[in-house]
């Protein structure tokens, strides 16, 4: 419905759900059960109350670096929950929702961003590949994946997520290539949250959508209201089907804004203005869907204070188990590099391990 006539060249944005919580096409909605409904709510707003824990919790100097997802809550929940739980995703940094529709345990989120690669480590069923700090690279890793599962004649797809900076890394294009050529199960989502650090978006590229990339590698694109829930859902099924019926990739362009800083070491308010910020804010991922939600009945202020309530103790008695958890052994700084460690890497722990023992740690 969507991909059969999509032209990312004509200036057409697939929204379904407006800022006001209205269906404004109710010929493209999705169905979606009251449960499931509840289930993407609560989800997005569980991502939000961790955004803000989190950012209390690295200004205490409890937590490393954090990259908040605020604003992005849709582009996430509304893409995951289209894809069944054996797909495979491959995320940049910038993913909760994804992660935690998914089934990641919040213990391995915060882990991950307290310094310990092991939260990375997620569950057999949890089919998540580790965060990969160096941009778009996780593109190629998100195509070779899916090629794998075409080898083994299996139907699984492979969904990778890269941000409009990462557009730009010759990662990125090297991916939809591989893909294009070899007709492999993927989605290839860009949450263009109109920054890239710093960076605005029409600094980033010329092109008048981050869908009309796709043209060049003969695969559909199609630019989403990245922040309406029901939209993501929406196009990311039907690219998802597309995908496991060995029609081959999707490049989907979810326009949406960051509502916070680029991670907490950035400072937004250096370049760009708050009245910007505000008039997103208007457009919020997270309030379309509550009025929506209220509208038919499926939720309430006292279920949505009781909610919040609930899930902040959880959010807080979790991270204070990952507090407890210790700092990350010496050892496996140095282990996982390679399967043994290079001389050089042997010399590095040893002047390490030295150290620690002469500052008493």
């Amino acid at each position: 419905m969507f991909l059969e006539n999509a032209n990312p060249l004509v200036d057409e944005m697939i929204q379904i759900l407006n800022p006001e919580g209205e269906v404004v096409k109710p010929e493209w909605m999705p169905e979606l059960s009251k449960e499931m409904l509840l289930k993407m709510y609560k989800t997005m707003r569980l991502s939000r109350i961790i955004d803000e824990k989190t950012l209390q919790y690295q200004r205490q100097g409890r937590m490393l670096t954090y990259a908040p997802n605020l604003g992005q809550e849709a582009a996430q929940v509304g893409s995951a929950a289209a894809i069944r739980q054996s797909d495979w995703v491959a995320p940049s940094f910038r993913e909760l929702g994804v992660w935690l529709y998914k089934g990641a345990p919040l213990y391995n989120v915060f882990l991950y961003w307290f310094g310990n690669e092991l939260g990375m480590k997620m569950p057999e069923e949890v089919r998540i590949l580790p965060v990969s700090i160096p941009i778009a690279s996780q593109m190629q890793h998100a195509a070779g994946l899916a090629y794998a599962t075409k080898l083994k004649g299996e139907d699984d797809v492979t969904i990778a997520y890269v941000g409009d900076g990462g557009t730009s890394q010759g990662d990125f294009h090297e991916a939809l290539n591989f893909a294009s050529v070899k007709n492999t199960p993927n989605v290839f989502v860009i949450q263009n949250n109109q920054f890239a650090i710093s960076t605005r978006r029409a600094i980033q590229s010329k092109a008048k959508t981050m869908a009309q990339k796709a043209i060049g590698y003969g695969i559909p694109g199609i630019q989403v209201d990245g922040n309406d829930i029901f939209a993501m859902y929406a196009v990311t099924k039907e690219a998802v089907e597309r995908a496991r019926n060995g029609e081959g990739p999707t490049l989907i362009e979810a326009y949406t804004y960051r509502l916070g800083a680029h991670t907490t070491s950035d400072d937004p308010t250096v370049y760009r203005d708050e009245s910007e910020v505000e008039e997103w804010r208007k457009k919020d991922p997270i309030d379309r869907l509550r009025i929506y939600l209220f509208n038919q009945g499926f939720w309430s202020e006292a279920e949505e204070e009781a909610f919040v309530n609930e899930q902040s103790e959880f959010v807080k008695q979790t991270f204070e188990a990952v507090e407890q958890s210790g700092l990350t052994p010496l050892e496996d700084v140095f282990d996982y590099v390679y399967a043994e460690k290079t001389p050089i890497l042997e010399t590095q722990y040893q002047e390490r391990k030295a150290f620690y023992a002469k500052e008493g740690k």
